[in-house]
């Protein structure tokens, strides 16, 4: 193929795949958590009212190539090409761009295609990092081979060394999940559903446990019982789940993304708000409230990251956290408002579920006050916490700051 022709080929994938999220998109400094969009993103493009947000388009950073800013594990940013081997699929799920049957222009790349192509924008600065999936055709084994012969032609007769993302297709077998595994720097395998019963009102013709959960489980156990390849570690998991297509409560999203986290070391899920495709069987469903994507993920980093158990979080009676308040401070507000937590002496899974107070300034408080009482709210600004936030749920050498509670978002 030539590099025109390549090129050409990558901007009409590249074009399709911007219908998916980037996972590994960078996100706006001033969000609490990494995820899709800051509240004051949110606040922009939907308006100062998250019960009554709706979306229409998606903001993404990506140039015609499908080059994105992106934010790695360790925090790096890099520029990220996130593409497709094929936009051909056998699959039919109801909520996806690249079902069969849709009808729009396919593109595909062999193998040796996409490896030199992606090469080659790497030897000439356009890209550092590789995020690579595919559409099913053949089978997910003939497809996930595909994948396979494309990041080891990458690595092993081109030299790359820099990050790579590879999806993990499912059906994918235990031999395949490994040899992804030895390639890579982070897989993944999209669940979309928490169970069974959702994803059947999404793709039906996928099997939860037998096609998107084994190939998660084998990860794990490779991770925990085979030493690591040569380069000295295994690559992380992550999944992604479609949000408010399948009328899934936000309870069974978290209890299974808890049970990945605490069960498989899922280092992260990723939630994807669902905005209607044209031509696909969904194509009338309203698209889901962004803010609920965005309190799907503050609240699966209060578990992975906060020492939040599952059963602690604000769920109202149909399953759901509030849209209009985070849930960490929806949390403070019923435990913390009438006891507050003394700064000097709680443990550092008490400061943890403070609003305002995250790991790092946990740590330094812990630190300082081995050193010196804390008793003004200025010292604890100066260790990092958002003393507007926090000052209402804490004591300062048993005295309670006068501020007023702060609602943000």
């Amino acid at each position: 193929m030539r590099s025109t022709d390549a090129l050409d080929t990558l901007a009409l994938l590249s074009r399709q795949m911007a219908l998916e999220p980037a996972e590994e998109a960078a996100r706006h400094p001033d969000a609490p958590a990494p995820c899709g969009h800051s509240p004051d993103t949110l606040r922009r493009i939907f308006g100062d009212d998250p019960l009554r947000a709706s979306v229409s388009s998606s903001e993404t950073k990506k140039n015609s190539l499908g080059i994105h800013d992106a934010i790695m594990p360790g925090g790096r940013r890099i520029r990220l090409l996130k593409t497709l081997l094929t936009s051909a699929c056998e699959r039919d799920c109801y909520y996806c761009p690249f079902r069969a049957g849709r009808d729009f222009r396919r593109a595909t790349f062999k193998p040796e295609e996409m490896a030199r192509t992606f090469a080659e924008l790497n030897r000439r600065g356009a890209v550092e990092g590789f995020f690579l999936s595919s559409g099913i055709i053949g089978g997910g084994v003939r497809t996930q081979d595909r994948l396979i012969d494309t990041a080891a032609i990458l690595r092993r007769k081109l030299g790359y060394r820099g990050y790579l993302h590879l999806k993990l297709m499912p059906g994918s077998e235990r031999d395949q999940v490994l040899a992804a595994m030895t390639l890579s720097d982070r897989v993944s395998i999209n669940l979309e559903a928490p169970n069974q019963s959702r994803l059947s009102a999404l793709a039906p013709k996928k099997i939860f446990f037998e096609e998107l959960l084994q190939p998660l489980t084998w990860a794990a156990e490779i991770r925990r019982r085979m030493p690591p390849p040569r380069s000295g570690r295994w690559p992380s998991l992550v999944t992604q789940f479609v949000v408010g297509a399948a009328g899934e409560s936000d309870v069974e999203i978290l209890q299974t993304t808890a049970h990945l986290t605490r069960v498989l070391g899922l280092q992260r899920a990723y939630f994807s708000a669902f905005h209607p495709v044209h031509d696909t069987p969904l194509e009338n469903l309203p698209p889901e409230n962004p803010w609920r994507e965005h309190r799907l993920y503050q609240a699966a980093f209060l578990i992975r990251d906060y020492g939040f158990e599952f059963e602690e979080l604000p769920f109202d009676a149909q399953g759901r956290l509030p849209l209009d308040v985070d849930p960490k401070l929806a949390w403070a507000q019923q435990h913390l408002a009438n006891a507050p937590v003394e700064v000097n002496r709680a443990a550092r899974e008490a400061l943890l579920k403070v609003p305002g107070i995250g790991p790092k300034g946990a740590d330094a408080i812990i630190h300082a006050r081995r050193e010196h009482r804390l008793r003004e709210p200025r010292q604890l600004a100066r260790l990092g916490v958002i003393t507007a936030r926090a000052l209402p749920f804490l004591l300062l050498d048993g005295k309670r700051p006068g501020v007023q509670l702060s609602f943000g978002l």
